[in-house]
């Protein structure tokens, strides 16, 4: 979908119900997908079911059902809130008379619209391709016809054949490419470590607040808007903080309920500066009914990139909107736990501010003191007798 073509795109927003998820929350998150995308919602069909369709995902009289409301409103497109297999993709297109995106293709999209760095860009080229080889038979009748004519004629390969090499080759090059960048991050990184440099990173599910809490810290000038996915691009600035001096806070991508593998995998170098970080700011939209569910659905996908094992506090955002009043919360050992603040009007800055310094300082001890605690360790260390 191009953003001109999106501007004017008539939907109809279907949502199954298998009973595992707040369906209500998960139905408003494909409105907002739809909307960011550029698709207008229309209208939104749902259904209830125990297990998915082979063939249509959905029951054949639900799909009659969807065939009606696409022919009586002139609809565009159909876009599920989930993840469609190709033959799926392909037999709704054929009995609905249009097109048939699924979740994942349409958050493919959205990152396509909003990538702005080259780095970004790339990264969302490699997801899509990686998602379009798969699907290359849907939608085309030539592909299995060997090529002829002059100049043609020979090596008998397929168009679709030709199609996958190229795809191949490419997806080849891009990964290349976002090695090259990557070994670039880790001088980086590696240049900040041997300064002693406290690193941050801001996290969190998409549309939390992470890019306005940013802008705040960092004086900085990063777009943030109430949308889904409006930073794509891993952005950073030095912060100095009375007592310890200059710190690194990274904004990065948000996350959301099955993000496509493909953008967890494409993005991994862009997700690097969470797994180097010392510290996790894990954003939450306080004023959410699903924010439980947002932060167990962060915490998945640190996991699955192996950043589950960093400090992290929870940063409870939009309190304005929540009814809350600015605050910190400390554990049992006394360690800052949750922070309540409102980027949007200021309360509370100063309290994250006071978090981020007290986590620098008591890392910055640790890390002179251990020299010292390696010297004691070997010194205490009796070698094995002979």
């Amino acid at each position: 979908m191009s953003r001109a073509a999106t501007l004017t795109t008539r939907a109809a927003l279907v949502g199954v119900d298998f009973g595992h998820v707040d369906f209500a929350a998960s139905l408003e998150e494909l409105s907002l997908l739809s909307k960011s995308a550029g698709a207008d919602s229309m209208v939104t069909i749902t259904g209830k079911r125990s297990s998915p369709d082979s063939a249509y995902f959905i029951g054949s009289g639900k799909v009659d059902e969807i065939a009606q409301v696409v022919a009586d409103q002139a609809l565009d497109i159909v876009i599920f809130n989930h993840a469609l297999s190709p033959a799926q993709q392909r037999n709704l297109e054929r009995r609905l008379n249009t097109r048939v995106v699924d979740r994942t293709s349409l958050i493919l999209d959205i990152f396509a619209q909003r990538a702005q760095s080259h780095e970004g860009k790339v990264q969302v080229e490699l997801a899509q391709l990686q998602h379009l080889a798969t699907r290359l038979i849907r939608g085309w009748t030539h592909l299995e016809r060997q090529k002829g004519g002059i100049g043609l004629r020979g090596p008998g390969e397929t168009q679709l054949e030709t199609d996958r090499r190229l795809i191949g080759e490419r997806v080849k090059a891009l990964r290349a490419r976002l090695a090259k960048l990557h070994r670039q991050r880790e001088t980086q990184r590696r240049a900040r470590g041997r300064n002693n440099t406290f690193s941050i990173s801001l996290v969190g599910y998409t549309n939390a607040g992470k890019s306005t809490i940013f802008n705040a810290l960092a004086k900085a000038r990063a777009y943030a808007a109430d949308q889904l996915f409006a930073t794509l691009d891993t952005t950073s600035r030095r912060v100095y903080l009375e007592e310890v001096g200059n710190v690194v806070i990274s904004d990065t991508v948000g996350f959301i309920r099955e993000l496509p593998h493909q953008l967890v995998a494409a993005f991994r170098a862009t997700l690097e500066e969470t797994i180097h970080a010392d510290l996790l700011l894990h954003v939450v939209d306080a004023a959410s009914p699903a924010r439980m569910e947002q932060i167990e659905q962060v915490n998945l996908v640190l996991k699955e990139i192996g950043a589950d094992h960093i400090p992290q506090v929870l940063v409870w955002n939009k309190i304005d909107a929540a009814g809350l009043e600015p605050s910190l919360e400390r554990n049992e050992y006394d360690k800052i736990q949750r922070v309540f603040i409102s980027a949007q009007t200021g309360a509370g800055l100063s309290l994250l501010r006071q978090s981020i310094a007290e986590f620098a300082k008591t890392h910055l001890t640790e890390r002179l003191n251990l020299p010292q605690a390696i010297d004691q360790a070997e010194a205490l260390d009796v070698p094995d007798p002979e």
